[in-house]
């Protein structure tokens, strides 16, 4: 007969090891549905195309129609939606993790509103070019986060201080926002107004650099942190215990998250709730206690993915993919306001 002693270690493992195969095979099917969706945006439109055809425009070779259809409209399109949406998802769970509120997200605490904000302006105002935009996009988010962190710094409450201030500074941005777009001249309120709503018409494969760039060196910065994260997630008192320089790696994942959105948002206009869902989602399927960076990052990648093909295909009207992500999203961040206003009266 085993003893207890022996019993509690062999339960320790077997509990880790289902943890890391729920891990490996919740990302590999999130992994699976992501690629399953990017050949579903090269197939699908008004011309289908044979898996085959696709396959030979991706090797380059020169096919009838669908090199042009395949190549200079649907792949950029599938390409900038798996970007993006992979920035937006793991700027989402970055701020949720290490501010401990599910509420505090990029789009949801105003830092989008400000790179919103500026591309408005750069676009209707300026007249400047795409890359331009971005460059402003990126400073104003930056500068938007900086505000909103130093105006909630001190005391116990930080986190939730810091959501409600973004919230009210997000609100003032928006209203900069609506004033542009009223002031702006007849022929400049079209672009404004379709890249307010989030939108992958019009990706173009020159146009994916920011964002490739962002994904490849800012990425990696949040993985190497992953750890540290999950320690900040503890608390300050408890991470400092644990050996993290809270400090300086708080300015670091806040640094990337606040890149990764403003970029991506800059690429595709503020697609809503993208950030603010793919955490939470990641985590249910890959289970707590790990790193939800590459999660949810294909978490994201999956939720533009579909939210583009249903806006084009589902409907007699095509929406963009801002629009579905808002009607998918708005009503889980009611039912979380609910329940934090529940838990915070009955504590």
């Amino acid at each position: 007969m085993t003893s207890p002693a022996r019993q509690a270690p062999a339960a320790l493992l077997a509990g880790r090891r289902r943890r890391r195969r729920r891990r490996a095979v919740g990302t590999a099917v999130l992994a699976a549905l992501a690629l399953l969706l990017i050949m579903a945006t090269l197939l699908v439109g008004t011309t289908f195309y044979p898996v085959a055809e696709v396959i030979r425009v991706l090797a380059g070779e020169d096919v009838p129609g669908a090199s042009f259809t395949v190549g200079q409209q649907r792949l950029p399109r599938a390409l900038t939606g798996l970007l993006a949406g992979a920035a937006f998802g793991i700027a989402g769970s970055t701020f949720q993790t290490m501010l401990r509120n599910p509420l505090a997200s990029p789009d949801v605490i105003g830092i989008t509103s400000g790179a919103s904000a500026a591309a408005v302006i750069s676009l209707a105002v300026l007249h400047l070019s795409g890359g331009a935009t971005t460059v402003i996009a990126l400073v104003a988010g930056v500068a938007t986060a900086a505000v909103i962190y130093a105006a909630a710094r001190g005391g116990e409450s930080t986190g939730g201080r810091l959501i409600l201030i973004g919230i009210g500074i997000g609100a003032m941005l928006d209203a900069v926002v609506a004033f542009v777009i009223q002031r702006a001249a007849e022929w400049d309120v079209p672009v404004a107004m379709r890249w307010l709503t989030g939108s992958l018409n019009g990706a173009r494969m020159e146009e994916l650099w920011p964002l490739v760039l962002a994904l490849a060196l800012l990425g990696p910065v949040v993985a190497a942190l992953s750890r540290d994260l999950g320690a900040l997630e503890l608390g300050d008192a408890s991470a400092t215990a644990l050996g993290v320089r809270v400090g300086r790696t708080r300015v670091a994942l806040i640094l990337s998250a606040v890149a990764l959105a403003c970029v991506a948002t800059a690429t595709t206009g503020p697609i809503a709730f993208v950030a603010f869902l793919a955490g939470p989602i990641a985590q249910r399927i890959v289970g707590a206690g790990a790193s939800l960076v590459v999660p949810s990052a294909l978490v994201g990648a999956c939720l533009v993915l579909a939210a583009d093909l249903i806006g084009q295909f589902a409907f007699d009207t095509k929406f963009p993919v801002g629009v579905i992500t808002g009607i998918l999203g708005a009503p889980y961040l009611l039912v979380l306001l609910i329940r934090t206003n529940r838990k915070g009266a009955s504590s």
